[in-house]
């Protein structure tokens, strides 16, 4: 092997290395764990699986064929982890929905049913023929579906009318980069002119590179997995806002953070492990209340608990206790929520 294919094979390979060394970052040690993190996580996976076979394959032809079908099998998963990760981004889902793990489990299912039916050391000629084709043609169809997903950003980014948030950016950088990836493969199959397997993967290192300087250069990276800087007007899933409301009531009940007078928006969502602007879109949108409301009433029922069950404590020391940081505070807050003063409260309970 000469200097420059030495070189090449060096690049190309080192690629692969450094995508599976990136996926493994998303996937553990990212500060904020987002659904989209994880996505991406495999996606790089996938790819980089995908990049070493041809690296090594290129250079090594004389390898065993079941390295062959490892590669294809890996980008079995490239579109559908490309989808998800775009997806669970636009959508901001936090917990995997259970229809997107039966689709996983049933591509999963599918091609290492075929893997052991139909090994590439025996069949060959159908890995090389029908099987190669269906596993190219599903990556498209995902590879559309995602684009679908996320054409109000790829349109605002191509009409250059607007400025794109780095997110958006990061976003579409990825997708033109796992398009190109399968640009570059698809001609090569197809047998076009210049079109070899290691162009797609000089150009994966190169996406690869880009992408890590800048989460190098950049000193918030969790900003570019929320496509959405605000809080949209669309409501959660109603299975996953089930489970968030369950957690919250079990932080609030269990830890009791509402006696905390102090307590914020992005504390309560670090509790639970959501982002504070779904958090916020969950309590406005889902559970019709801002965030003071929904705090205020966990303190208004203990409230109400505490001055139904002790007529030694004051009003004011009630309040206080728990997580009013003002008596006039705690009285507004206290009529608002049952339609009368806490003293009134407190005479028709020793009363009844």
């Amino acid at each position: 092997m000469d200097t420059s294919k030495e070189l090449l094979f060096f690049f190309s390979a080192l690629g692969a290395f450094n995508g599976i060394i990136l996926g493994v970052y998303f996937f553990f040690f990212t500060k904020k764990r987002h659904l989209t993190n994880y996505f991406l996580g495999a996606l790089l996976f996938a790819l980089s699986i995908r990049i070493g076979k041809s690296v090594f394959v290129y250079f090594h032809p004389e390898l065993p064929k079941m390295y062959l079908q490892f590669g294809l099998t890996a980008c079995f998963f490239i579109g559908p982890c490309l989808y998800y990760f775009v997806k669970s981004a636009v959508d901001e889902v936090q917990i995997m929905p259970k229809s997107w793990k039966f689709i996983l489990a049933f591509w999963g299912t599918l091609i290492v049913a075929v893997g052991v039916l139909y090994p590439y050391e025996v069949y060959p000629e159908l890995w090389g023929g029908y099987f190669i084709r269906i596993i190219y043609f599903q990556w498209f169809i995902y590879i559309v579906f995602a684009g679908f997903e996320l054409r109000n950003v790829l349109k605002k980014i191509l009409s250059r009318k607007e400025k794109a948030t780095p997110a958006e950016m990061w976003f579409s950088m990825l997708y033109f980069g796992t398009f190109l990836l399968f640009l570059f493969y698809f001609l090569a199959i197809m047998g076009a002119s210049g079109a070899t397997y290691i162009s797609g993967a000089v150009v994966f290192s190169f996406i690869l590179y880009l992408g890590i300087s800048i989460l190098l250069y950049r000193k918030k990276t969790d900003d570019l997995f929320l496509l959405n800087g605000k809080i949209s007007n669309k409501k959660i899933d109603s299975a996953e806002a089930k489970i968030w409301s369950e957690k919250l009531e079990n932080a609030m009940y269990d830890k009791g953070l509402y006696k905390n007078p102090n307590l914020t928006l992005q504390d309560l969502s670090q509790e639970i492990n959501i982002s504070s602007h779904q958090l916020s879109q969950l309590l406005n949108n889902n559970l019709g209340k801002n965030f003071t409301s929904f705090v205020n009433e966990f303190r208004i029922n203990e409230a109400c608990k505490i001055i139904t069950s002790n007529d030694k404590l004051t009003l004011e020391s009630v309040g206080y206790d728990v997580g009013f940081n003002s008596k006039s505070t705690f009285f507004a807050a206290f009529k608002k929520h049952t339609g009368t003063t806490p003293l009134n409260y407190q005479i028709q309970a020793l009363q009844s």
